[in-house]
């Protein structure tokens, strides 16, 4: 089934160079884009701080949300609302494309305000969030609780990296030789292998993976 993504940026009045950060995103994005090209329609902005996209299946999302999780620096953050159900156009004079609407952009915001809830109380380093329409749930309860709880474990593990963590984390997803990383990085192969033993990235690459391969 189609998933689609609505990413609203974390903390956007508080950017001093809002112009500045939204180069940085779209950078990121399309980086991340050409690196697992997986999607439908790519994320990318509609209104104030908000960008969407579409992709073929929920793993498709997940793992692409990662990746740009990874890719984006320290002090840039998008939450994510995943969004499972039917989706279409409404025309529009002046939109060629017509409006995104339908249970499953409705779902995807739905999935957003939640991320918002749990960050204020019991998950402040959520970012993602999945929810389904009323008739998906139906028949796909288990694999969205089961999606959920996966990025409850796998956000916080992210949110505490570090930005080099991060970033080495990206290539290992990539399947780039930790060689070749600690060249990039300009650090000792043995530097890069006790940062990813630190900092669970081990556990995220597996994650990764698996979703690669669904």
């Amino acid at each position: 089934m189609l998933t689609v993504v609505t990413a609203d940026i974390i903390g956007s009045r508080e950017i001093a160079d809002r112009s500045a950060a939204q180069k940085v995103f779209d950078a990121s994005i399309a980086r991340v884009e050409q690196a697992l090209p997986v999607v439908v329609r790519g994320l990318r902005p509609t209104v104030g701080d908000e960008q969407q996209g579409v992709y073929p299946t929920l793993e498709a999302a997940l793992a692409t949300i990662l990746l740009l999780r990874l890719a984006l620096p320290d002090g840039l953050e998008f939450r994510y609302g995943i969004g499972l159900g039917e989706i279409g156009r409404v025309a529009s004079v002046g939109i060629e494309q017509g409006i995104a609407d339908g249970p499953g952009w409705w779902a995807a915001r739905t999935a957003v305000e939640h991320v918002e809830k749990l960050q204020r109380r019991d998950a402040p380093n959520a970012r993602s969030w999945v929810v389904a329409d009323e008739k998906t749930a139906k028949t796909d309860a288990a694999a969205v609780n089961w999606a959920n709880a996966y990025l409850l474990a796998r956000d916080e593990i992210v949110s505490t990296m570090t930005a080099r963590s991060r970033r080495l984390t990206y290539g290992r997803c990539l399947g780039e030789p930790q060689r070749e990383l600690a060249r990039a990085e300009g650090i000792t192969q043995s530097a890069v292998s006790q940062a990813l033993a630190s900092s669970g990235a081990s556990a995220i690459v597996a994650g990764f993976r698996m979703l690669a391969v669904a």
